[in-house]
């Protein structure tokens, strides 16, 4: 009796990466960086970077978050840029430098005074 194997169906290989990583170890990290990141922010406790901060946007404490794992060796992807719309990029026009001068003053005429 001849047993037929069941073809396993995988995705073809796009390039992309999950926002949480591909290997189970990233998706650890990100899943407790981002569990405390969040806890943090719930309970004020969230500082900014370099200026120390509280952190009041979420989408700000997510980013946080995310950059804690990528530090700690999560394999994330960095966040994808957003397309901006192309109407034909409008220039401004160069404005020239003009120079202001003073008001010339004309010089008095001296004329000979009658005594």
């Amino acid at each position: 009796m001849a047993t037929k194997k069941a073809a396993s169906k995988k995705k073809p290989a796009t390039g992309k990466k999950s926002s949480s990583g591909s290997d189970p170890k990233s998706k650890r990290i990100v899943k407790n960086k981002m569990q405390k990141t969040m806890d943090e922010f719930k309970h004020h406790e969230l500082k900014s970077g370099r200026s120390g901060k509280q952190v009041r946007n979420p989408k700000q404490a997510i980013a946080i978050g995310l950059s804690e794992a990528r530090r700690s060796g999560a394999d994330i992807p960095s966040a994808p840029k957003k397309a901006s719309k192309s109407r034909g990029k409008k220039t401004a026009a160069k404005k020239t430098a003009t120079k202001k001068t003073a008001a010339k003053k004309s010089a008095r005429k001296k004329t000979a005074r009658k005594r």
